[in-house]
């Protein structure tokens, strides 16, 4: 009744909320992308995106197909690897950004982990910025992170949203003084989108926090110390999100593999875009 083509067709569109972006990361046309759509639309009798010119979302039955077309998704790749009777082998230094800690990244790692049981996988948790540094001087064979804004098109898209304020519920910020940030340190991309944005619309600014670890920002910005940026798929139990600010703009997540990519580092890319919806909202 499902096609595994047009599944995985659904959950790259799903994952990137644009039918462009989902055809150019499949190598296939825009008409495509939309005729795979209406297909699992007209199997399924429901319609699985809200689409005008200038967005695309996921309908409440779109939200529901994302969890069968994952499983399906699965069997058919492990039915796939295991009569292809290969074995992979070796390290893997995989490096995540520390926006996917509190995701279901760690669902994707362990069903990896099951099928490739003889590749050595060492994982890294960083900032964005540090990962694509490491990337860059070939100390990781694969990252997945935020790019580093508009025009850099590096490495394969995986999920699209948008960047947002958040703080502790009631807190408000107050235009007459500096907003008190609560930001990574260098080289943060979303240290840097933050302050850029209230720069350019001339407004104060200071740090009220800073940690190097999400965690420590998420307890900053509970106990009331300030605002944060953060995106709006993954806001954290506790924080709301925070009006009267400058808009932050998009961002994007992406997977990039080294200058040597390896059999071991493509399947962990493709069980991270197999995956990616996971990734779009907390654990």
């Amino acid at each position: 009744m499902y096609d595994p083509v047009q599944l995985r067709t659904f959950l790259t569109v799903a994952q990137t909320l644009s039918f462009t972006q989902a055809a150019g990361r499949l190598g296939v046309r825009q008409s495509t992308v939309s005729q795979h759509v209406r297909r699992l639309e007209e199997a399924t009798g429901r319609p699985l995106f809200v689409r005008d010119t200038h967005s695309v979302e996921l309908t409440e039955d779109g939200e529901a197909l994302l969890g069968f077309a994952r499983t399906i998704l699965e069997a058919h790749e492990r039915a796939a690897a295991f009569f292809a009777g290969t074995r992979l082998r070796g390290r893997l230094r995989f490096g995540a950004s520390e926006d996917f800690v509190l995701t279901r990244l760690p669902e994707i790692l362990e069903g990896f982990r099951h099928e490739h049981p003889e590749v050595d996988l060492e994982l890294s948790v960083e900032l964005s910025g540090t990962l694509h540094e490491r990337l860059d001087a070939g100390r990781l064979d694969l990252v997945l992170a935020k790019r580093r804004g508009p025009g850099d098109e590096r490495g394969r898209l995986v999920w699209r949203d948008r960047m947002v304020w958040i703080g502790a519920e009631g807190l408000r910020v107050d235009p007459e003084r500096p907003v008190p940030l609560i930001v990574f340190p260098p080289p943060g991309i979303t240290r840097a989108r933050a302050l850029e944005v209230l720069e350019r619309e001339g407004r104060a600014w200071r740090i009220a926090c800073t940690s190097g670890s999400l965690s420590g920002l998420i307890a900053a910005a509970r106990a009331g110390l300030g605002v944060m940026a953060h995106t709006r798929g993954l806001i954290p139990p506790g924080l709301v999100r925070v009006g009267g600010l400058p808009e932050l703009g998009p961002v994007e997540f992406a997977l990039l593999q080294g200058r040597r990519p390896t059999a071991a580092a493509g399947a962990l890319a493709a069980a991270v875009l197999a995956g990616g919806d996971r990734l779009s909202r907390p654990a």
